[in-house]
C-alpha cells in the first residue's frame, strides 16, 4: 500500500528537524518549499490539506494555468529558469522568485513589478556548464545594481549543485555559497539571509551548511509526471 501524502510529509518533517538539531539551529531557521511542478491541482489540494502553504514551480507557462485552478491565499515561488521576456507573466504569479541569474534578468523583474518583490540571486558555484546561474564574481555588482531599484529586493543566494547519488558530494557546493553569501554581506553592507539549498536527496547536508529553503519534490508528490 502506497504512502499517503500526510505520511510522505511526515517523513520529510522528520528529517528536517533532525538536520536542524543537528546543526544545532531553531527548527524554524528552515521553511518547506513544496516543489508542485508537474503536478496537477488536485495534488496541491492534499498539501494545502495537510497545511502547506509555501509552493514552489519551475516553469511559468505551467503556473499560468495551474494557479488559477489553485485556492488562494498561497506563496508561490518560481525556482526555474525564467527568461527576461517571461518577467512579465512572472511578476503576476509570484511572490518571490528564486533564480535571478543575470542583470538582465533582474531588470527586466524591475520594469514589471507592480509592488515590492523578494528575489534569489541564482549562483552557478560548481562553474558547471549546463546549470544556469551567474558566476560567483559577479553577484557583487547585481548587489549593487539591485540597491538602487525600488521594487526587486535580494534576500539571498540560490544554487543547484550538480546530481551526485552521494548527497556528501554536494557539501562543498553549499558551503561555497554560504561562504559567498558571509563574504557579499561584508562587502556591500546588504544583508542577505536567505540561502535557497537542497532537495529531497541532500536536504540534510543542505540544513548542515545553513540552508533556510529547502525545495522538496519527489518525497512529497512523487516522482515527476
Amino acid at each position: 500500500m502506497s504512502e499517503t501524502f500526510a505520511q510522505r510529509l511526515e517523513t520529510v518533517e522528520r528529517r528536517i528537524a533532525a538536520a536542524c538539531e543537528k546543526a544545532g539551529r531553531p527548527r524554524d531557521a528552515v521553511r518547506l518549499l513544496a516543489v508542485s511542478k508537474t503536478k496537477p491541482p488536485e495534488a496541491v489540494r492534499e498539501a494545502i490539506g495537510c497545511g502547506l502553504r509555501l509552493f514552489g514551480e519551475n516553469r511559468v507557462q505551467e503556473a499560468q494555468s495551474k494557479i488559477p485552478m489553485c485556492p488562494a491565499g498561497l506563496e508561490w515561488h518560481l525556482i526555474g529558469h525564467l527568461q527576461s521576456n517571461k518577467a512579465k507573466v512572472a511578476v503576476r504569479y509570484f511572490q518571490m522568485i528564486h533564480s535571478v541569474d543575470s542583470l538582465k534578468l533582474l531588470q527586466a523583474l524591475e520594469t514589471h513589478a507592480a509592488t515590492t518583490l523578494p528575489v534569489l540571486l541564482q549562483v552557478n558555484v560548481s562553474g558547471e556548464a549546463a546549470k544556469f546561474g551567474m558566476k560567483p564574481e559577479e553577484v557583487a555588482g547585481v548587489i549593487a545594481a539591485a540597491n538602487q531599484m525600488q521594487k526587486c529586493e535580494v534576500h539571498g543566494l540560490m544554487t543547484i549543485p550538480p546530481f551526485s547519488p552521494d548527497s556528501e558530494k554536494t557539501r562543498a557546493h553549499f558551503s561555497n555559497l554560504r561562504n559567498l553569501r558571509d563574504r557579499l554581506q561584508d562587502e556591500t553592507g546588504t544583508p542577505l539571509p536567505e540561502l535557497s539549498m537542497g532537495m529531497s536527496h541532500d536536504l540534510e547536508v543542505a540544513i548542515a551548511e545553513g540552508s533556510t529553503w529547502v525545495r522538496i519534490g519527489t518525497d512529497l508528490f512523487g516522482s515527476r509526471n
